[in-house]
């Protein structure tokens, strides 16, 4: 069993409110668990309204492929949002 977890920082410039933050957050991650079957969460900055951390983790059956599904998901995120990816760490084992 190998898993893959990739923590993604975004900048979304737009949001003024934890509100505005809420609804864009939830938007997203119930989207892309739709699409990958991926667990995903907001991880940290719940209080800064610009700044979104979104923890995700997949559990496959090689290295490979957990690479694979974590860069289908910053692809898709990066498609899916306005938001701009700032930081992203990754680690599969």
């Amino acid at each position: 069993m190998i898993v893959g977890t990739m923590q993604i920082k975004l900048y979304a410039p737009w949001i003024h409110s934890l509100k505005e933050k809420r609804m864009e957050i939830k938007s997203l991650i119930a989207r892309t668990e739709n699409k990958f079957k991926v667990a995903i969460a907001e991880v940290d900055a719940q209080d800064v309204h610009q700044t979104m951390v979104l923890g995700i983790a997949c559990v496959t059956q090689d290295t490979a492929m957990a690479d694979r599904v974590l860069d289908k998901v910053i692809d898709y995120i990066e498609q899916s949002t306005e938001a701009e990816i700032v930081d992203v760490f990754r680690e599969v084992r």
